[in-house]
């Protein structure tokens, strides 16, 4: 029995030096899963923030670009509204330019307005106050006659025109 209880008392003395050691163990093992989160919550905490960086980064470059963008296309539209109202405004200019006549064809229809002016004068002097129409269904030109004044001619062909 004697035997028995020192195999019992050595196998109570492993078990507790064993249960000392598991202890000691989780003990060591607590620790080291603190230290754990500690260095996984920094390298979370580092990472996050150099990617927020980077995110911040690249907000400023698409914000300068936009920026650039926007100076670019104002630029742009204020130049083709430049050449829109330039081509606005030279417009009636040109045809002006290429529908009117230009001082000598005004001059030139002056001078002939002038000389018909004058013909027609000169012919109203000499009496041509003559009324024409055309005639019948051949549309021939005919003159209004005085049928009361007597025909001349050998054959009696020329009649005096109404009016002289």
């Amino acid at each position: 029995m004697e035997n028995d209880t020192l195999k019992l008392g050595l196998l109570m003395e492993a078990a507790h030096a064993q249960q000392t050691l598991a202890a000691k163990t989780l003990d060591r093992l607590c620790e080291h899963t603190a230290g754990l989160d500690a260095i996984v919550r920094e390298e979370i905490r580092a990472t996050l923030l150099e990617e927020l960086r980077a995110l911040g980064d690249d907000s400023r470059r698409a914000a300068q670009a936009l920026r650039k963008l926007q100076r670019t296309a104002s630029v742009r539209l204020i130049g083709w509204g430049a050449v829109i109202m330039s081509f606005a405004a030279m417009l009636p200019f040109a045809l002006t330019w290429t529908l009117l006549p230009t001082s000598a064809e005004v001059q030139s229809l002056v001078a002939r307005r002038d000389e018909l002016t004058a013909n027609i004068a000169r012919l109203s002097r000499q009496g041509a106050n003559v009324q024409l129409r055309h005639c019948g269904s051949a549309q021939r030109l005919c003159v209004r006659v005085e049928r009361g004044a007597p025909a001349y001619g050998p054959a009696g062909d020329f009649l005096v025109v109404k009016g002289y």
